[in-house]
């Protein structure tokens, strides 16, 4: 019995030497360590607006009358002063040539009695009254003449034309839509900013603007104009801004959104998995050259593609935990990861 007892005692004193062997050899958690670099960042200010032609105007039937000839194609291309359409004219020809004799022989009639002033055989008030008529008469050419021209209408500027609705031989009433032209070699932009937002916006700013018919190209362009009246419903003020449209892939009244860039800077940044929060705090566990870690309170901005800004609390170089926070904690020893111990963000692989 006793000799049992001194085996069972031998047997617990070696396995506890034992545990104790393996628990001194138990290595430092691995982590991957980061470097403190420089990142750009820019506020954002994100909003949604309607895109609008450059210019556009929509030619309709100055008055009731049949349509002799249509002269654009659906969806072409037109230049400025392009002949549109033609409405029936013969009216007005006729009154213009009517107009135009009577102005011949009202003038006629004014040299006659011109002469015959010269000689004594014709008043001052005669010839006053044939240069009266002879100009009434030249005013009625003129009245007509402007009635033809009403009736031939004409792009006031180049771009393209709507769909058309209506035909030659088609008697139209006054006010009809003809055609809509729409300049869109480049596009205004509208939307609405809150008026907290005003101070961050300027005219010249840049803005991209995205349409969901295009998810992965972005449109450019800069503040033209901003609204100088805020709206007291939605305290909100109109911007407009002007976007290149040389491929001609926006269209009017499209909806885009558009995202404002702001107050652009070159900041600190860490990746987003080496902060750690607690509470409203925020660290990051810096590591000495002995690889031992020490949390260190951080300031923060904006994040923006898996980067967080550093406002305050680092400075550019030094190293981090990049990834593996949670097998860390203040005070600890670590192993880092990778051949130089670091993994730089990619603006310090770039030299920036």
């Amino acid at each position: 019995m006793r000799n049992i007892l001194i085996s069972a005692l031998f047997l617990a004193l070696v396995a506890c030497g034992s545990g104790d062997k393996q628990g001194g050899a138990r290595q430092a958690p691995l982590v991957s360590a980061a470097t403190v670099a420089p990142e750009r960042f820019v506020n954002r200010i994100e909003a949604v607006g309607t895109a609008r032609a450059n210019e556009q105007v929509t030619l309709s039937a100055p008055v009731t009358q049949r349509i002799e000839r249509i002269n654009f194609t659906d969806g072409g291309f037109v230049s400025r002063g392009q002949v549109i359409a033609v409405l029936a004219q013969g009216q007005q020809n006729a009154q213009l040539a009517d107009a135009r004799a009577r102005a011949r022989e009202a003038e006629q009639q004014l040299t006659r009695l011109s002469q015959l002033k010269d000689r004594g055989f014709a008043t001052n008030a005669s010839v006053d009254s044939q240069v009266a008529a002879a100009a009434s008469a030249r005013a009625q050419a003129a009245e007509a003449m402007a009635s033809i021209g009403d009736r031939i209408i004409r792009a006031p500027f180049s771009g393209y034309a709507s769909l058309r609705t209506v035909s030659a031989g088609a008697v139209v009433q006054a006010g009809t839509e003809i055609a809509t032209i729409s300049d869109i070699s480049q596009i205004k932009l509208d939307f609405a900013v809150p008026e907290t937002m005003l101070s961050a916006i300027a005219v010249g700013q840049p803005i991209a603007a995205r349409a969901a018919a295009f998810p992965d190209e972005p449109f450019r362009g800069t503040i033209a104009t901003i609204d100088p009246v805020v709206d007291p419903a939605t305290r909100s003020v109109m911007v407009r801004a002007i976007l290149p449209n040389r491929d001609l892939a926006l269209k009017p009244g499209m909806l885009l959104s558009v995202a404002i860039e702001a107050q652009a800077r070159t900041t600190a940044a860490v990746p987003e998995l080496a902060v750690v929060g607690q509470g409203a705090d925020r660290f990051v566990f810096l590591i000495g050259d002995d690889n031992v870690v020490k949390r260190v309170p951080v300031k923060v901005g904006i994040r923006d593609h898996g980067m967080i800004e550093i406002v305050d609390g680092l400075k550019l170089g030094q190293k981090i935990v990049g990834e593996g926070v949670v097998k860390v904690a203040d005070g600890s020893k670590v192993r880092t990861a990778g051949p130089e111990n670091a993994k730089p963000t990619q603006q310090a692989a770039a030299g920036k």
